[in-house]
């Protein structure tokens, strides 16, 4: 089996999840007759220290329901640089919700200060209204950056003062919250919008949640609808979600132990450039000086010798580490890369 690196969302159901899905109750929810789903939002709400939340087939559904419930066509979205909204959704800001992106800061992260400054100014018709400000973390192609929460307080106050809304993508906040030590309630405690994901380090086959307000959630069910995202016996999905909270959480530390392990063997080859310090969770996102190869060429190389990676850019690959990858695993993909980086 070659060691798969290329994201957390790889994993396949362990033989404990697979028997919770075969197991569950279902019933059709858009009836509000599927009990596992109804428990995983009730269980999910009280987890996230909101007074809702809703099951959403994907985390980029997910991302494009709490654009349409928070903002309206023409409006504008700060977000952090590379953010996911803006880099791996297809356009569908700007299809679905109708509002473009700016971004803010670098790396990912962004303070107050930074945010303010990327406002449009007020009542003159030529700019678009920011209406919402919205935060990725863990951030994926900052490498699994978690998003100091002083700065996200600062944001968030800011952002109340001024009448606009707050949103996060908290699609890996599994891995934030077990890198900070602070719950997902906390984490989560600023926004008006919070997403999570249980198909990337939770291990769960598919689904993503939000969780907000009941009239927020409301609404977002709504548009759940319009984009297609109502769906029947979702229970099967829900088990596997609840699972994967109460099993796989804990182990996260062991995923982000293992992106360090394989961060310091590609921080000693002179064919790369990474700064250790952002290897803070379970992502490991290198570049490729000049001389080495370039990104393709080190993705096609490490795939055929049983690695696979993603490229990122024309000189940046991503690793991720997850539930199907051991220690053994990551000690291979290692020896593996310095060869080809030397």
């Amino acid at each position: 089996m070659p060691v798969d690196l290329r994201s957390d969302t790889v994993t396949r159901p362990t033989p404990a999840m697979r028997a919770a899905i075969a197991a569950a109750e279902v019933g059709d929810d858009q009836y509000g007759e599927d009990p596992t789903t109804t428990r995983l939002q009730v269980e999910m709400a009280a987890l996230l220290g909101k007074e809702a939340a809703l099951w959403l087939p994907s985390g980029t559904m997910a991302n494009q329901v709490a654009l349409r419930v928070l903002t309206r066509p023409g409006d504008e979205v700060v977000t952090g640089r590379e953010a996911h909204a803006g880099w791996h959704e297809a356009g569908a800001a700007a299809a679905n919700a109708g509002v473009q992106i700016v971004e803010a800061g670098s790396g990912g992260l962004f303070d107050a200060d930074q945010f303010v400054a990327a406002i449009k100014p007020a009542g003159l018709p030529v700019f678009p209204r920011t209406t919402l400000v919205e935060i990725e973390n863990t951030h994926n192609r900052g490498g699994g950056l978690v998003f100091p929460q002083a700065d996200v307080l600062r944001i968030c106050a800011a952002a109340r003062e001024r009448g606009v809304a707050t949103f996060l993508d908290g699609a890996r906040l599994w891995n934030a919250s077990v890198a900070s030590g602070l719950s997902e309630a906390e984490l989560a405690a600023p926004f008006d919008l919070v997403a999570v994901a249980f198909s990337k380090g939770l291990g769960a086959p598919g689904g993503s949640l939000l969780a907000g307000s009941r009239a927020l959630i409301d609404s977002a069910a709504r548009h759940r609808r319009l984009l297609g995202g109502a769906m029947r016996q979702t229970g099967h999905y829900a088990a596997a979600a609840l699972h994967g909270v109460a099993h796989h959480r804990a182990r996260l530390a062991d995923d982000h132990r293992h992106a360090r392990q394989l961060a310091e063997v590609l921080a000693a080859c002179p064919a790369v450039r990474l700064d250790l310090a952002t290897v803070q969770t379970n992502i490991v996102v290198f570049h490729l000086r000049a001389g080495a190869p370039d990104a393709a060429a080190v993705v096609a190389r490490a795939r055929e010798r049983g690695v696979l990676l993603n490229a990122f850019g024309p000189r940046t690959v991503r690793a991720v580490t997850h539930l199907d990858v051991s220690a053994a695993d990551v000690a291979t993909a290692g020896r593996t890369l310095r060869e080809l980086l030397g």
